[in-house]
């Protein structure tokens, strides 16, 4: 937008020329100065202040939904008319408060908010201390940490408190000092006047303080001012983390609350009829409690350990669970019968066409599973990593029957989620195991739980037929068909999770494809394009899913990668070249033309090594990956104890553009992230589903990406953007990454994997651990082990 271009606030149109009276420039907000004690201020966004949304190029092809108004938009929409109810606090030291509506769990975030809050401010990062904000049922769609979104709907609230912020200083400031706003200056949080006299942040702050509510007018600083956002910071919380005093939701002293585990059915989903050993278990070594709860039997005692021990002493009948006797074999024949079907016929030698398995995988995070829960007198507290709190505050006042202002919800930073905190599975657990056994208890999933009864990345097939005529791809069709992906947690409050979890055939219908329509984007000149989803049913009693990282575009884009390439051979291209020539997107030119040259595209390659070459255009950005990979039968063979081998990934190139980046060096660490990600998805991760059960009992035996499958070689550029709003990184890595490192595989050897991970169908890497007991026993030589 040129300089001369307003934007009037109460239509978002955009006009021309110098605004009248009551518009504001895209530069100037408005906010309140909050009366009372202290400095509190807040932004006023209702009106507006939307990042700015790129316009579709002319191209042949229609453009889809996601170039016009994607998740993104919906989301910062979504939270734009309580975004003035977050505030900025300024303490008596002058230092900067604020509670983040959002999760911190390891994405980084807390530092990049510090960042706006010091860079508007004109104070250093370590004095701007950030927290997480309990849930706040005010904060209607404005408490929801998903969809990489965080940044791209928080930025420009928080800019204009902070800026509000600084203003009220400075004008309590002018009237001590006796001089012009004008005239004043700001170094490390001290304001100055031209004769050298100062006032600290801190004795500001106390004056600034009106007795009533005021509304003011800011400007925000202006990209070319910038001194903090754009530079690479270390994070915040580092040192906390890598010493141990960082504090997750198991580390907290919470009075009275022990130990808590859950002893789990065998069977996906299955429910305890009947505890035979009762007595028997609540006589062991710290045992306190035992109780049957719906999802299975609560044992609380003085240990971890001893709460294993019970466990795994347990005699239960339990009833069957929720897919007894399916196999992935029988999921995917009903995701076959649930294909929709394709629009135009194959035709022969000008069809180009392929149908992709992707298999279910955990969506487990680092952290285990966890939350600790009070429950007494009509009322409870909770404690836990929790990226929907809204929604988990509902769902817990609804199952123990209190009303949702009896529930106090409270974040915790978490330790990773992929989607997983998503869901108030613990905290829901645990309120039920605490007002049952009338105590406070402190639960923690087993390792073992999670990949066979926690969430997982629903199991889809995606089928796609193109049509090549005349040199020229005239149509591509794409069909993905997945199990139920669980959006419940809705938009993070009960109103659009209810409409989520509403029977098949009324509103919830188009919940799933909505979120599909609105990521979903093939960012090529393909003609007609089509891409449609259909879930094979509702699965949300079947299945624990969820919209595990970047949710529907790993799959998606990888089999449009796949079939890409092989229009590529069709008409005689480059994989590259190709790739130029038909995309529709500058952006994705951009990236993809750096990514080529810093990871050398077009080398010499060894027979049965290989390179890889995949986009993808999601969250205001784009990102393009080049892989090398090693198939040869010496390195897929290749022994290392107690390790899944195969493949080798030898080295990555990733090139992103985010949109404006708050901090270079945590996009790379995010998108180091979505690297590991996307090639185990595309190699060794996965859950077998046999007999009603998931055999992985473990990140071990699901196959993650370890340290001996990592490249050896690791870059990610961070391009300068021409965008002044930041984009989406948490999930952005994922997708192009999983897709090249499929079509490397395909280049060196040969053959187009169709099924993934590609390691499926082979024997298994691990020797299942028992259903019964549902955990195994607990180490005892741990201390063996410390140096």
């Amino acid at each position: 937008m040129a300089n001369d271009h307003t934007t009037d606030l109460t239509t978002g149109l955009t006009a021309r020329g110098t605004p009248p009276g009551g518009r504001l420039s895209r530069r100037s907000f408005v906010g309140y100065v909050m009366g009372g004690t202290g400095l509190v201020v807040a932004a006023d966004l209702a009106l507006g202040a939307a990042p700015a949304q790129a316009a579709g190029l002319p191209i042949p092809s229609v453009p889809q939904i996601p170039e016009i108004y994607d998740l993104n938009d919906f989301l910062t929409h979504c939270t734009m008319p309580t975004s003035g109810l977050i505030a900025i606090h300024i303490d008596e030291q002058g230092d900067a408060h604020f509670a983040l509506p959002r999760m911190e769990v390891g994405q980084g975030i807390t530092t990049s908010t510090a960042m706006i809050i010091a860079e508007e401010l004109d104070l250093p990062v370590d004095r701007v201390h950030v927290t997480l904000a309990p849930a706040r049922k005010e904060l209607l769609w404005n408490q929801l940490t998903g969809g990489s979104n965080t940044t791209i709907s928080t930025y420009t609230p928080i800019r204009v408190a902070a800026a509000v912020a600084r203003k009220a200083l400075l004008d309590a400031a002018a009237i001590q000092l006796g001089a012009l706003v004008t005239t004043l200056t700001v170094k490390g949080g001290v304001i100055l006047d031209q004769l050298g006299n100062s006032l600290s942040y801190g004795d500001a702050a106390a004056l600034a303080a009106p007795p009533t509510t005021q509304k003011v007018r800011v400007d925000l600083k202006t990209a070319g001012e910038h001194t903090i956002v754009g530079t690479p910071q270390r994070r915040v919380d580092a040192r906390d983390a890598v010493t141990g005093r960082k504090q997750f939701a198991m580390d907290l002293d919470i009075p009275g609350a022990l130990p808590t585990m859950v002893c789990r059915a065998p069977d996906l989903n299955g429910t305890a009829k009947e505890i035979l050993n009762q007595a028997a278990v609540e006589a062991m070594p710290g045992v306190t409690h035992v109780a049957i709860i719906p999802t299975g039997v609560a044992v609380r005692a003085k240990t971890f350990g001893q709460c294993i021990d019970a466990v795994r002493a347990l005699d239960v009948v339990w009833n069957s669970g929720t897919v007894a006797g399916k196999s992935s074999a029988d999921i995917l024949k009903e995701l076959r019968a649930a294909q929709l079907p394709l629009a135009v016929p194959a035709l022969g030698a000008t069809t180009v066409e392929g149908e992709f398995v992707f298999h279910f995988r955990s969506g487990s995070a680092l952290e285990p599973n966890c939350a600790v829960a009070d429950v007494r007198d009509g009322s409870a507290t909770i404690w836990g990593g929790l990226k929907s709190p809204i929604d988990v505050q509902s769902k817990v006042a609804k199952a123990l029957g209190v009303a949702q202002d009896k529930v106090t919800v409270n974040v915790v930073q978490g330790g990773g989620s992929f989607g997983r905190k998503l869901f108030s599975d613990a905290a829901i657990e645990a309120a039920r195991a605490s007002k049952a056994f009338g105590a406070p208890v402190k639960l923690m999933w087993h390792r073992a739980d999670e990949p066979r009864q926690g969430r997982v990345h629903p199991m889809a097939v995606s089928r796609i037929r193109a049509t090549v005529l005349l040199g020229s791809v005239a149509t591509f069709e794409q069909r993905h068909t997945s199990v139920s992906t669980d959006f419940t947690h809705g938009l993070g409050e009960r109103l659009t999770a209810e409409v989520a979890a509403l029977p098949p055939g009324l509103a919830n219908l188009g919940f799933s494809e909505s979120i599909f329509t609105l990521t979903q984007e093939l960012p090529y000149n393909f003609g007609v394009v089509t891409q449609l989803l259909n879930e094979s049913d509702r699965d949300f009693e079947r299945f624990n899913t969820s919209s595990v990282r970047n949710i529907y575009s790993p799959d998606v884009r990888t089999a449009n990668e796949l079939i890409v390439d092989q229009l590529a051979a069709k008409l005689k291209l480059d994989p590259l070249e190709f790739r130029l020539r038909y995309l529709r997107s500058g952006l994705v030119k951009r990236v993809l033309k750096r990514a080529a040259e810093l990871g050398q595209w077009g080398k010499a390659m060894q027979p049965g090594t290989a390179q890889g070459i995949a986009i993808h255009k999601e969250y205001k950005g784009a990102t393009a990956v080049i892989v090398e990979i090693d198939c040869r039968p010496e390195t897929v063979s290749r022994k290392v104890r107690d390790a899944v081998t195969g493949p080798r990934v030898t080295k990555a190139t990733v090139v992103v553009d985010c949109g404006l980046a708050i901090n270079p060096l945590g996009v790379q660490a995010q998108m180091m992230g979505g690297f590991s990600d996307g090639m185990a998805q595309a190699l060794t991760y996965s859950n077998h589903l046999v007999d009603g059960r998931f055999l992985e009992a473990s990140w071990d035996n699901s196959a993650y990406t370890r340290q001996w499958t990592t490249p050896f070689e690791f870059h990610c550029e961070v391009m300068d953007s021409d965008s002044e709003e930041p984009g989406g990184i948490g999930e952005a890595g994922v997708a192009a990454s999983m897709a090249a490192v499929a079509c490397a595989y395909a280049r060196a050897t040969g053959t187009m994997p169709t099924e993934f991970p590609i390691n499926f169908h082979a024997p298994l890497h691990f020797e299942p651990k028992p259903f019964v007991p549902s955990v195994p026993e607990s180490p005892t030589n741990g201390l063996d082990y410390v140096s």
